[in-house]
């Protein structure tokens, strides 16, 4: 991706987060040198910011998201089983705009809809490789009921709804109908070994630097 690409993409979404009467934390408007001083090690320890990825393919706008994580824990306190324990994230799937199909090894995690059109999630259950199983059912909870779909079946979630995916759940979504604003609770997240996909595809984008950063990603700390 362009860098000039990655900074009209943040300002779209900015307006579309602001749109739907969200707000984000101080470290979302600061500038670079800001994010790359000593008071920001620990924002850029724990992977807090902006994250924008096309997962290399070039293509964000049929495969690609929009991420800023707002919290997120630590491994060590993971492994202890005390402190802080979870992140948080607000995404954003632009409509007909694919996340490819993944899981999580660690991680489990709540999709919530904010708002916007209607957010579709493609789910198998893993085998017991861990790798896709195209024959069993797969059972999910949907805000306190339990759901079961056929492998491969096509989750629909309107505004206010919300699904739990466990670790091994494998799931892919994308919006129908207009943009979707999307929330993600889960436990401690870590995106540069947690994600396993079915695609032979990154999780970070590649940067032409052909402008200058308006906001750091992630990906650049």
């Amino acid at each position: 991706m362009k860098r000039s690409e990655v900074n009209e993409i943040l300002d779209q979404s900015w307006s579309f987060i602001k749109s739907h009467g969200v707000h984000l934390p101080p470290f979302a408007h600061w500038s670079p040198d800001q994010m790359r001083a000593v008071e920001a090690a620990d924002i850029r320890a724990r992977g807090l910011g902006w994250d924008i990825t096309d997962y290399g393919q070039g293509r964000f706008d049929e495969l690609g998201l929009f991420l800023f994580t707002a919290r997120n824990g630590s491994h060590e306190d993971l492994s202890a089983g005390r402190g802080m324990l979870y992140a948080e994230k607000i995404m954003i799937s632009r409509k007909d705009q694919l996340s490819p199909m993944h899981r999580h090894n660690i991680k489990a995690e709540d999709i919530i809809n904010r708002g916007g059109g209607t957010l579709v999630i493609e789910l198998f259950a893993p085998d017991k490789e861990g790798g896709i199983d195209r024959v069993a059912p797969v059972t999910v909870p949907t805000d306190g009921i339990a759901r079961t779909l056929p492998a491969g079946g096509k989750l629909m979630l309107e505004p206010g709804e919300s699904v739990t995916l466990m670790p091994g759940i494998w799931h892919a979504f994308w919006a129908e109908g207009s943009d979707c604003l999307i929330g993600e609770v889960s436990t401690v997240n870590d995106d540069r070994t947690d994600n396993v996909f079915e695609m032979k595809i990154g999780r970070f984008s590649q940067i032409d630097e052909d402008a200058e950063p308006t906001h750091l990603l992630v990906s650049d700390y």
